[in-house]
């Protein structure tokens, strides 16, 4: 059985907006892979991005904000709205029905409840380091992890496309603004960098050019620090500059390969 809150909710709780919700792709980069957060309810076997409803007493971007906190454990994370979902089939799935929330809840849910109606996304995109989450599902919810970009399981709704409408803009905006400091270490070396922007882009980039790109940037900083990786290989590590990285994401840099 559910809590308290949460069967209030079932029976149509005025604290949400009932046609509109947030949706949250959570990316984090791992072993050169880049991998989205994603939640499964019970008792689906389907999976969808991190998501919720709008409560009456917030803004969207508090609600995007909340939803990230609930399921990564972080604040202050960054995020984008990156465009909005909304036609009047998109809201419906086999594989949830208001017998099935029964099931969940173990309360009655009329088929024609307003969970089931119209809703229009507002979706965003989360960027964090993948090493500072520790996942945590809702109750509703079967788990909640990280999936491989290029690996998801199968999704419910119009999920897969809002992911990958998610990527697009994370491609558009990596290429102008200087977006790998939430995804990357604090300390990294350049071949580090350089991977996660091939793994983004979705295309090899030229080392050299690259390289010479991002530090006429002025966005990273050389350290007088190495990294041990093997017997004969001590790369240096670089760090971003908080200045320069706050005004490129301001007015963009010159970043498009």
């Amino acid at each position: 059985m559910i809590h308290e809150d949460s069967a209030n909710f079932f029976n149509n709780s005025n604290e949400f907006l009932h046609n509109v919700s947030v949706d949250n792709v959570i990316f984090g980069y791992h072993d050169k892979e880049l991998k989205v957060l994603l939640q499964q309810p019970i008792p689906l076997n389907k999976w969808t991005v991190t998501g919720g409803y709008i409560k009456r007493t917030e803004s969207i971007e508090e609600a995007a904000n909340r939803i990230a906190f609930e399921r990564t454990g972080l604040k202050d994370l960054f995020f984008l709205q990156f465009r909005s979902f909304g036609n009047p089939d998109r809201a419906k799935d086999k594989g949830l029905t208001a017998d099935q929330l029964k099931e969940m809840t173990g309360i009655d849910i009329p088929p024609d409840s307003w969970i089931f109606d119209y809703f229009v996304s507002v979706a965003f995109y989360t960027l964090t380091e993948f090493s500072k989450v520790q996942p945590k599902k809702g109750e509703l919810e079967a788990e909640c992890k990280w999936w491989p970009v290029s690996d998801l399981p199968p999704m419910m709704f119009d999920h897969k496309l809002i992911i990958s409408e998610a990527l697009k803009a994370l491609r558009l905006h990596i290429a102008h603004f200087p977006i790998g400091y939430e995804l990357l270490p604090e300390k990294f070396t350049l071949p580090e960098i350089h991977s996660l922007y091939e793994t983004i882009l979705g295309k090899s980039l030229d080392d050299r050019n690259f390289s010479k790109r991002l530090m006429a940037t002025g966005i990273i900083i050389k350290l007088n620090e190495t990294k041990k990786i093997g017997a004969h290989r001590s790369p240096f590590l670089y760090k971003f500059a908080k200045e320069k990285y706050e005004e490129g994401l301001k007015s963009g840099v010159a970043l498009a390969f």
